[in-house]
């Protein structure tokens, strides 16, 4: 017989259930938003967490002269801005990438969420758990891979076992892929062809299946 303590873990990838979103949802302010709008700027004072009902948003950082990486992109379900619980100034920003639906909750209701609902603090800091260890990759993977292993250890991370198939169902622009990897769009063109003819990968209705282990340098 298994215990409550046996049970596995939350997984901090999972989009909140939709119970949870309702219930903190329902102490926010639901608003919409056009495609390509700001909704956090790094550097500013943050007070907001934003619950993600619909759309997709792209977390990034950029630099004076404009260059960006893209750090994550998040669905319904998932939610931006959790590290305004310190009051600090934003760590990134966060874009629209299309129409997108949040609930806005402010600091004073979002912490007292967190306080009521034990269950959401732990997926809560599991959440940032997972999000400290993908920034600690990520930063290891810019110094120490080239473009092909970054590439590689990106589809590796995203792919999920679905009916016996690893399939990578967030969808993917290769213009996506090479802000997040900080590369060219040609470059992500050419080695994703090469993966393909490799039969590495394979595309489905704009869905990448990651057929078989790709080489570890190409």
């Amino acid at each position: 017989m298994t215990s409550a303590h046996d049970s596995p873990p939350a997984d901090p990838l999972a989009p909140l259930e939709h119970t949870t979103l309702r219930e903190i949802a329902a102490s926010g302010v639901i608003r919409s938003y056009a495609r390509s709008t700001i909704l956090l700027n790094e550097g500013e004072e943050g007070d907001a967490l934003y619950i993600i009902l619909s759309g997709r948003v792209k977390v990034f950082a950029s630099n004076a002269a404009g260059k960006e990486v893209v750090i994550d992109f998040h669905g319904p379900g998932e939610y931006v801005g959790e590290m305004s619980l310190d009051g600090q100034a934003r760590s990134a920003s966060v874009m629209t990438t299309e129409a997108t639906t949040c609930a806005v909750v402010n600091r004073a209701q979002f912490r007292s969420f967190v306080l009521s609902h034990p269950d959401f603090a732990l997926h809560l800091i599991e959440k940032l758990i997972h999000r400290c260890r993908a920034a600690t990759e990520n930063v290891k993977s810019l110094a120490l891979s080239d473009v092909y292993g970054r590439l590689v250890r990106l589809l590796d991370s995203l792919a999920r076992e679905v009916d016996g198939r690893r399939i990578i169902r967030e969808r993917l622009t290769q213009q996506d892929i090479a802000e997040r990897l900080g590369a060219s769009r040609d470059m992500i063109s050419r080695l994703m062809k090469d993966l393909v003819a490799g039969g590495y990968l394979a595309m489905e209705n704009h869905t990448i299946i990651v057929r078989k282990k790709p080489p570890p340098g190409w």
